[in-house]
């Protein structure tokens, strides 16, 4: 009976705590498509219904340097908004915040509460104007105004924080300013303008030597890449342009010069492209840039030089110049056109070597590697692929059953993911008992929940307890974090070619400890110990993981 909720179910719902609202409702959501898509449309309903006021300048910033409980409930309707696909009825919201700062005079200070939530808001209208590129850009003359104002409103505050007396103030909004820009440029909008990116500064640093180094393609690049998935979501926390700056600064001066990336991971191409297009020409030619072109739904059309020539292009565009591999990520391998387009990319290679400098594969299995592969090689000669990235650690050993051979087979490098497990594979877990996934005290991540799904379809929490103080003694051993030897265990794995580290940028930085990883490597008796625990006595503990999940990247096809 639609519409009847039983009633003793409707006093829980009526008394419970938000707390436990909020993490019954993400145990429902994570049920699938039949709970999630009520739940959101409800959302887009009441939102539409009864849409949230526009508050007052006043309101908003009534004194100085103070984030109001009125300023902190109107960010949440706006993200409420847009996160539920709303997006562009969260535009007029989001220039209405950002013109309150200029008409109620507000202020702020560098690190305190308002600044540090005009930074996340800054990460929420990146995360907004991504959404809107998702659901599909079409010409539409009130959207295409609705956008302009943004710009406009915000380059109005650039300026009022620049002028500002007694002293300028920190401009939070840069980020957004490049990712409005950027989607304006894609609507080939002539209100923005020439001028509207002043000429930065340029960067002198230098690019650090990498401890240890593989040759992907044309390049001999290091064995650990940046990984940004974290910019595609303030949930990570949010870092201002000029924290990223100093981050990315940090990063290549220590040898870190390869940045994974992709199209839906927020601004990540358009950050990395400010930075590196900063760098002197001999620096410039040593940071490397891995992009991805995802393809989540069916085309709609016939694949054409043409056509993946402007992705490429478009991946290029937001660069700001090359793109030294390119990662193909593929939603249904029953639609075979991936494996055109995987020949067309692969060409461009070739005869747009400006363009793109090599092509790999992103969360493809071994069967379907070996599919394009020999795709490849009947239709071209040769292999022309040269990594395919994957998610691969102590816990997830998928690889270890297929991968790795297969992509010997065809001499792929594996970049891998998910090798930290979301930060679980470290001390501070040792001895815990298990977080509640869903509850706001646990104070998970997204990518937490994932990597804590994933430890339990492994085995039981007092398993993976077992294998933390197995890591940790051999840490002790060796004079390094458990974390270490956990990323050390991949890195000596056949076929792999470096792990993605998520790199929360201008947030939190781990590299130092990171470093370590170089210093020393696992022997017989270490890896033999971990595999026990890891794989199983007799491989067992894999086996059932991989009959449960199947093969590499299979949990994301599964979305789609």
């Amino acid at each position: 009976m639609v519409g009847h909720v039983n009633m003793m179910d409707d006093v829980l719902i009526s008394n419970l705590p938000p707390e436990y609202l909020r993490s019954a409702l993400r145990v429902l959501i994570a049920q699938g498509s039949a709970t999630q898509q009520p739940f959101v449309q409800h959302i887009r309903e009441r939102l539409q219904d009864t849409k949230p006021e526009f508050v007052p300048f006043k309101v908003l910033f009534p004194v100085a340097d103070e984030l109001t409980e009125e300023a902190t409930r109107y960010l949440a309707l706006t993200r409420c908004l847009f996160s539920s696909k709303l997006v562009q009825l969260s535009l007029p919201y989001l220039s209405h915040f950002v013109e309150a700062l200029r008409g109620a005079h507000a202020s702020w200070t560098v690190g305190s509460e308002l600044h540090q939530a005009l930074v996340g808001f800054a990460g929420d209208i990146v995360q907004a104007i991504q959404a809107l590129k998702e659901v599909g850009l079409t010409e539409d003359d009130k959207l295409e105004y609705q956008l302009v104002m943004l710009h406009a409103k915000l380059k109005e505050c650039r300026y009022y924080c620049e002028t500002y007396e007694p002293g300028a103030l920190d401009y939070p909004f840069q980020r957004s300013q490049r990712q409005v820009a950027d989607v304006l440029r894609i609507l080939n909008s002539r209100a923005l303008g020439e001028t509207d990116d002043d000429s930065p500064p340029q960067l002198d640093i230098t690019v650090g030597q990498a401890a240890e180094t593989f040759a992907l393609g044309p390049f001999e690049v290091p064995r650990i890449f940046n990984g940004f998935w974290q910019l595609s979501s303030p949930a990570w926390g949010a870092g201002s342009a000029s924290s990223h700056d100093t981050a990315l600064t940090r990063l290549v001066e220590k040898g870190w010069s390869a940045a994974d990336m992709a199209d839906h991971y927020g601004d990540a191409e358009l950050v990395y492209g400010h930075f590196r297009n900063r760098l002197p020409p001999q620096v410039k030619d040593k940071v490397f840039a891995a992009t991805k072109w995802c393809i989540f739904k069916p085309i709609g059309l016939e694949v054409t030089d043409e056509w993946v020539l402007e992705a490429v292009k478009e991946r290029c565009r937001r660069l700001g110049g090359r793109v030294e591999l390119l990662q193909f990520h593929w939603y249904d391998y029953e639609a075979k056109e991936y494996l055109d387009i995987l020949v067309k990319l692969v060409a461009l290679t070739k005869t747009h070597p400006e363009l793109v400098s090599a092509i790999g594969l992103c969360n493809f299995d071994s069967a379907h590697v070996e599919e394009a592969c020999e795709y490849l090689l009947s239709k071209t000669g040769a292999i022309g692929i040269v990594s395919n990235q994957i998610q691969f650690s102590v816990i997830d050993s998928r690889p270890l059953q297929r991968m790795c051979t297969v992509s010997k087979k065809y001499d792929l490098k594996l970049l891998t993911y998910g090798s930290f497990c979301g930060g679980f594979l470290s001390s501070r877990w040792l001895d815990q008992h298990s977080p509640e996934m869903y509850s706001a005290s646990s104070h998970l991540t997204p990518s937490q929940r994932k990597y804590l799904g994933m430890i339990y379809d492994w085995g039981t929490w007092d398993n993976f307890q077992e294998l933390l103080h197995k890591l940790s003694a051999i840490a002790e051993k060796h004079g390094v974090s458990l974390t270490n030897v956990a990323i050390r265990w991949v890195l000596q794995k056949p076929q792999v070619g470096a792990v993605i580290v998520g790199t929360r940028l201008g947030v939190t930085t781990h590299d130092e400890d990171n470093l370590a990883v170089f210093d020393f490597e696992l022997d017989h008796d270490d890896i033999q110990a971990i595999d026990k625990i890891s794989l199983g006595d007799e491989n067992e503990r894999a086996l059932e993981l991989f009959g449960k999940l199947g093969d590499c990247g299979n949990e994301y096809r599964k979305m789609h």
